[in-house]
């Protein structure tokens, strides 16, 4: 009992580093930043390349790795949040998405892609109190994480730069006011909360043994939730939220195994939220409407395209890829497809009422194991597991969603984001009806008037004409009562209110229709791959349909197929780049990000 206690102390030590940092920068610039969990990541790989290559004892390489992952946070503040500045928040979120995507590959090209044990700086077994076995590394990790965090504070209190973060995390506009250089405060703070994240790399690092440049999503998403769990923005709170966080993890793995992890962070993340909306230490959220809601851009409008315009493109669609594309090209197209539809159904929750999610993933992993299942275990036929893998999506995304109406402020976004996580992770624990990691294999294909529809082309055709199907309904719920009243909502919530619209159903039905959507499209993406397994349905899936309906126009049901052919296609594009192409898309996007804010299918309005 107490060696477990011991190491979720140990473990949660990284978290609760990790978190400070995250709440450091929420509080001073408003930034969900994505990209620190890659900054824990370069901080583990460098701290390796200290100690393995340069042979520098362990006080060198944290200070190495301060040194590296500060100015990486420097770099992160000026070239992504500061030029989003007066953008809504969730611009400087994608941007910081688009670094995380730009810094991973480019820590795999410089220390390569393998996974590498990290050195054994210091003994993990080698001391002893009554029965409680521990090492020195344990001693350690504590002793740093606790100093960090406790030099931290007097900083914050006794500084003058210190008590500058404060007063810019309290009022920035008041603390502007007074002549505080807000862009300077800015900088220090993501270099401090960047030197954090690195040495909890270094200290992860040494914990975990074997490291990866891709070694900070799962942490980084464990750290995320330990800052909500303490409440954003709040320091006492990250420290309490990562050390809870790593015993009650620690203790379930001792008894689930670790499969449960994943299930146990954000499953308590949940709960805690929904019974203390703002977090263990945060405060109640004055907004009473999502911050990162409208459009990407507040003056944007979306591009119209007239009636023969769209049917040019939507006969080009049929025509081009039987004429001029090979088997390869159309199963990408059949990929764009797919995603398209999944960002049809964010069209619907975040660009028509305003509700961004950050776990739409959920939706579609339930469609694909709902039809999945029923096709290969009770031989259904796929036309019926398709309207029933949309509803049971439907009926599940409200469910899981409709407790987070109580909750303000970017904890809707977090909340929606835990729900994606988590039901990737019940498939991985629920065995008995998921095949857990397995997965569900020889997944039949769709038959039409008797034949199977297998061949690329085939799939393509009729992916395309479902997707035209929920186009053309997405176009007329917007056009609708129903749509009218979603933007009411979007709008301006608290006059919805007053005017007598029952805000939360509304929103329960818009997640329940994009839920139906996005259901539709697993049902296709299982029987595409005739092969599912929960690997599949992670945060980037929910990330990347964002950052499609975003780069597309948030409300633009054709900017959401525009941007899935750009962000699906392209990586495709840029395949002859080999290793690199990742690192390219990464450029692209935030580029794209902070030239067209308001997205491919908006325009600046006049």
């Amino acid at each position: 009992m107490l060696d477990t206690a011991l190491a979720g102390l140990v473990n949660g030590s990284s978290y609760a580093l990790l978190a400070l940092g995250l709440s450091l920068i929420f509080g001073v610039a408003n930034v969900i930043n994505f990209a620190h969990a890659s900054v824990f990541a370069v901080g583990a790989m460098s701290g390796w390349w200290f100690a393995v290559d340069l042979g520098w004892p362990l006080w060198a390489v944290v200070l190495g790795v301060a040194v590296v992952t500060g100015l990486l946070g420097l770099v992160i503040n000026v070239v992504a949040v500061t030029p989003l500045a007066k953008a809504p928040p969730i611009a400087a979120l994608l941007s910081t998405f688009a670094v995380s995507v730009v810094v991973d590959n480019g820590a795999q090209l410089v220390f390569g892609p393998e996974t590498r044990r990290f050195p054994a700086l210091l003994a993990t077994d080698n001391l002893g109190l009554g029965g409680l076995r521990f090492g020195t590394l344990d001693v350690t990790i504590l002793v740093v994480a606790v100093g960090l965090m406790l030099l931290l504070g007097w900083f914050l209190r006794s500084s003058r730069y210190g008590r500058a973060i404060r007063a810019v995390a309290q009022d920035r506009d008041a603390a502007a006011q007074m002549g505080i250089p807000l862009a300077r405060v800015q900088n220090l703070a993501f270099v401090v909360a960047s030197v954090l994240g690195g040495v909890a790399g270094v200290l992860g690092g040494m914990y975990l043994n074997n490291i990866s440049p891709t070694v900070g999503s799962t942490v980084g998403m464990s750290a995320f939730a330990a800052a909500t769990l303490g409440g954003l923005g709040s320091l006492p709170g990250a420290v309490a939220g990562g050390l809870l966080l790593g015993v009650v993890e620690a203790f379930g793995v001792s008894w689930w195994g670790g499969n449960a992890r994943t299930l146990i962070t954000f499953a308590v993340l949940l709960i805690v939220l929904w019974v203390r909306p703002s977090g263990l230490f945060g405060k109640r959220a004055p907004l009473a409407a999502e911050p990162m809601t409208g459009t990407f851009f507040g003056a944007a409008r979306t591009i119209q395209l007239r009636p023969w315009q769209v049917a040019v493109a939507a006969v080009a669609a049929y025509v081009v890829p039987a004429v001029a594309l090979d088997d390869y090209t159309v199963q990408i197209g059949v990929q764009v497809v797919v995603y398209a539809i999944l960002a049809l159904s964010l069209t619907l929750v975040s660009g028509q009422a305003g509700q961004i999610s950050l776990g739409q993933a959920a939706p579609l992993a339930i469609g694909a194991y709902t039809s999945a299942l029923l096709t290969t275990s009770t031989g259904l036929d796929f036309w019926l597991s398709l309207p029933i893998a949309g509803v049971v999506a439907a009926v599940l995304s409200v469910v899981l969603v409709s407790p987070s109406w109580r909750l303000r402020g970017h904890y809707v976004s977090i909340a929606t984001l835990a729900t994606g996580l988590l039901v990737a992770a019940a498939a991985v624990n629920f065995d008995w009806l998921t095949n857990g990691p397995s997965g569900v294999a020889a997944i039949p294909p769709p038959t039409l008037f008797g034949a199977p529809v297998s061949a690329p082309l085939a799939v393509y055709f009729l992916d395309l004409t479902i997707l035209l199907v929920v186009l053309l309904l997405v176009v007329r719920l917007r056009r609708s009562t129903l749509g009218r009243i979603w933007s009411a909502v979007r709008e301006d919530e608290v006059a919805a209110r007053s005017s007598g619209i029952a805000v939360a159903d509304y929103k329960s039905l818009a997640f329940g229709i994009g839920g139906f959507v996005a259901g539709i499209g697993g049902a296709l993406f299982a029987q595409q791959y005739s092969y599912i397994d929960p690997s599949v349905f992670g945060i980037s899936v929910s990330l990347l349909a964002l950052t499609i309906v975003v780069l597309g126009g948030l409300n633009s049901p054709l900017g959401a197929v525009v941007g899935a052919i750009v962000l699906v296609g392209l990586p495709e594009a840029l395949r002859m780049l080999q290793e690199t192409r990742m690192l390219a898309y990464g450029v692209l996007l935030l580029a794209v990000v902070l030239l067209r804010p308001q997205g491919l299918m908006g325009k600046v309005a006049r």
